[in-house]
């Protein structure tokens, strides 16, 4: 259940990192991320921040999938920790969707991020 849980946050984790390198390109998707506040193309600094936030997903991929033992690290130790630190996130980014001004954003991404969650709550357990 472990590596599967790993897998699946994996894949869910890959399309919000997608979704974050498209809103960095341009692609006109503002209004379901960051509570709808960049409507259409977000602006430069959004788009940095877009990129940053994609770079640290990518982490928390790599970080679940150490902790699974799905890759072999010598970071495992770190991982050990640093997967609770993921859950915490993942958790916070479900209230944090769940309270959002965007009809949208709460539609797309609150399904997603309880899927995250429970994925990383449940390599963290094992």
């Amino acid at each position: 259940m472990t590596i599967n849980s790993a897998y699946i946050f994996t894949v869910f984790i890959s399309v919000v990192v997608l979704f974050q390198l498209a809103l960095a390109l341009g692609v006109p998707w503002g209004n379901i991320a960051m509570g709808g506040r960049y409507p259409g193309k977000f602006p430069p600094p959004m788009r940095i921040a877009a990129i940053v936030q994609a770079l640290v997903l990518a982490v928390f991929a790599y970080v679940v999938l150490v902790r699974a033992h799905v890759l072999e690290s010598s970071f495992y130790s770190l991982a050990e920790v640093a997967v609770w630190i993921v859950v915490a996130l993942m958790g916070l980014s479900f209230v944090m969707h769940l309270i959002t001004p965007s009809k949208w954003e709460r539609i797309i991404w609150t399904p997603v991020v309880i899927v995250l969650f429970t994925c990383s709550l449940i390599v963290a357990l094992s």
